[in-house]
């Protein structure tokens, strides 16, 4: 039986972080509910990865973290790994390793130690491997890759996992505008499916196309609202000291710098 619709996909209250002897996350609660994709905003420094670490289970945190429901301290690594896939920006992937092999690592935690690949496995893999546009180049070797491309597997990775939520950190990075433009065509698509997904983005015109947007600054989440908000949009100017500005560009918003006037002579 499925967990009720009232019931956030994954939920923090509270939360901490502490790295050294800084708290680098302060004091966030927040709730990712199936069916929405959910941009994560904030300038440089402000905490955004560690959140998303911290979130996944990756980080010690204090305060209190549930996964459909359930602490995420009564699952075990399998477990969580079922339920949350993230990826993060800047990682280190084996140069040999063949994109179809790499993606189906996304598979493991649904086939135990000694039980290997099943149909529904090969189906996952195939079908993350079609929807990232990376099904040409399954045989392929990562050192044979652009940097793109190798993201692209990467994301295919995190896709085949089939997890309910998907944690993201800077997932558009090194992709061109068709690639990032697919990224936001498959996101809606996964949380149409029921997914919960969150997404590191410094590109601000792209996370205006999520259902939800949340600014960050200092550790601290100081927004949090729909994307088509009026306030929302006066929020993240603010953030980065009206240094951008949200206009409307048809049905959506376009997202541009401010210019100073330039001095008389």
């Amino acid at each position: 039986m499925g967990q009720p619709m009232s019931t956030p996909a994954l939920q923090a209250q509270g939360l901490y972080v502490t790295l050294g002897e800084r708290d680098v996350v302060r004091d966030v609660s927040v709730a990712l509910r199936a069916g929405q994709v959910t941009a994560l905003v904030g300038p440089n420094g402000a905490g955004k990865s560690t959140l998303v670490r911290a979130l996944a289970g990756l980080l010690p945190s204090r305060g209190a973290l549930h996964w459909q429901g359930t602490p995420s301290e009564q699952l075990g690594r399998r477990a969580r790994a079922q339920r949350v896939a993230w990826l993060g920006q800047g990682q280190v992937l084996t140069e040999d390793f063949v994109v179809w092999d790499l993606v189906a690592l996304g598979r493991l935690p649904h086939q135990g130690l000694w039980r290997g690949a099943r149909a529904a496995d090969t189906e996952a893999v195939a079908q993350a491997l079609h929807t990232t546009a990376m099904w040409s180049l399954r045989q392929a070797k990562l050192s044979e890759l652009s940097a793109g491309q190798r993201q692209r597997a990467a994301l295919a990775r995190a896709l085949a996992t089939g997890a309910s939520v998907l944690l993201l950190d800077e997932p558009l990075t090194n992709l061109d505008p068709a690639a990032q433009t697919d990224w936001l065509a498959w996101s809606r698509r996964l949380a149409t499916a029921g997914v919960a997904v969150l997404a590191v983005l410094h590109e601000v015109a792209a996370a205006l196309h999520a259902d939800r947007v949340l600014l960050m600054q200092d550790g601290r989440l100081v927004a949090d609202d729909a994307a088509h908000q009026p306030a929302l949009h006066r929020a993240l100017e603010k953030l980065f000291d009206d240094r951008i500005r949200v206009v409307p560009n048809g049905s959506g918003w376009a997202v541009g710098p401010t210019v100073p006037p330039t001095a008389s002579a």
